[in-house]
């Protein structure tokens, strides 16, 4: 799910802190995922290593944000800690086993990019549906949004998950 217009500036109204910071990581993923594709695409090596160092920041700041998130929201930080209990860790070698490297960093990529594009949407149902929750007096309705966006903040931690373990680069203080 999506509620940004087309240049990324969200339609919704973030209601909390938490949500403030969601929208935040929603930036730095906009950002990560620019200067992913701009690396891609730049043949400068001078230029490529600058957006790097940029990207690398930008990769620490999702970091910083996701930690406050998990601070500040208990149900995010239930999610966070049954997905680290329940899902393997470590990283994936980056070892090549493939005929053409820069064939494989480009589908790595891209991969990387679809992989922020979608928690990013999770990010904007979560504040879109709480928008609605602080809204609503239906039980049913209360009871449904509770438990959906209780299900999107489990996928905003199991795609970090993946993320941080196909990502050679760092996210600030989160682990892989």
């Amino acid at each position: 799910m999506s509620y940004t217009v087309h240049n990324g500036q969200p339609q919704g109204i973030a209601n909390n802190e938490s949500n403030f910071l969601r929208e935040a990581l929603i930036g730095e993923i906009v950002a990560i995922n620019d200067y992913s594709h701009h690396i891609a695409i730049c043949p400068i090596n001078e230029i490529s290593r600058e957006l790097t160092h940029i990207m690398q920041e930008e990769k620490k700041h999702y970091g910083m944000f996701l930690e406050l998130i998990r601070k500040n929201d208990d149900v995010q930080m239930e999610k966070y800690l049954d997905v680290m209990k329940n899902h393997h860790r470590g990283r994936k070698s980056h070892k090549n086993h493939r005929s053409t490297y820069e064939c494989e960093k480009i589908h790595m990529i891209n991969i990387l990019n679809f992989i922020r594009h979608d928690i990013k949407g999770e990010l904007e149902a979560i504040i879109s549906y709480e928008h609605l929750l602080s809204k609503s007096t239906d039980k049913r309705i209360l009871t449904t949004l509770t438990e959906v966006i209780g299900d999107e903040k489990e996928h905003v931690e199991e795609l970090t998950k993946i993320l941080t373990k196909y990502d050679r680069d760092l996210y600030g203080p989160i682990e892989p």
